[in-house]
């Protein structure tokens, strides 16, 4: 049952040249999911590197999957996430707070960009102690502008199970959030 489930969600191995055209192709968004989660282009590379090396590994017997744009972001969501629960344990933050400053412009003064960057920091915590899963709904959802129609269609799940998934978790960071900026546990 294992190698079944890994033949249908893994890609086949690549020759080079495949993988170059591969690459060519999708380095850029998986750069830049790793990082909107890393917040950190050196780390970004990383994990853009760690996918492809992935890739390039693949066991022979593996078959493709249908949609590798889908499978290279997860990978790259995955992947990330695992590089920042690695390297730190942040608390968490709301997010109706996070959007007004994720949304202002570089020239703001220097208290806001300081409280920016520790809103951010600790958005990248919070999302790395999710489900991947769930991470990555969020995140298509609020970082990327996808609806749940598409999300659920590039998740293989519905609309509802996307968006019961994604309130339930903007709740709950929410109330971390509240309680990272209250000093409550």
């Amino acid at each position: 049952m294992k190698a079944l489930m890994a033949a249908t969600m893994e890609p086949a191995p690549y020759s080079g040249n495949d993988l170059e055209r591969v690459f060519r192709e999708y380095h850029a968004p998986v750069f830049r999911a790793a990082y909107r989660i890393t917040g950190n282009a050196d780390d970004a590379e990383d994990v853009l590197q760690t996918v492809f090396l992935r890739m390039l590994k693949r066991d022979p017997a593996a078959q493709p999957v249908g949609n590798l744009a889908s499978f290279l972001h997860r990978a790259a969501v995955n992947a990330a996430l695992d590089l920042v629960r690695a390297r730190q344990h942040i608390r968490s933050v709301p997010l109706d707070t996070l959007e007004p400053v994720l949304a202002e412009p570089a020239h703001r003064n220097p208290d806001r960009l300081q409280d920016s960057s520790e809103i951010r920091q600790w958005l990248r915590g919070a999302l790395a102690r999710l489900n991947p899963r769930i991470a990555e709904m969020f995140m298509l959802r609020f970082f990327d502008g996808k609806e749940n129609p598409e999300i659920a269609q590039l998740m293989n799940t519905t609309p509802g199970t996307v968006a019961v998934t994604i309130s339930r978790t903007r709740d709950r960071l929410e109330k971390e959030f509240q309680a990272y900026l209250g000093g409550v546990a």
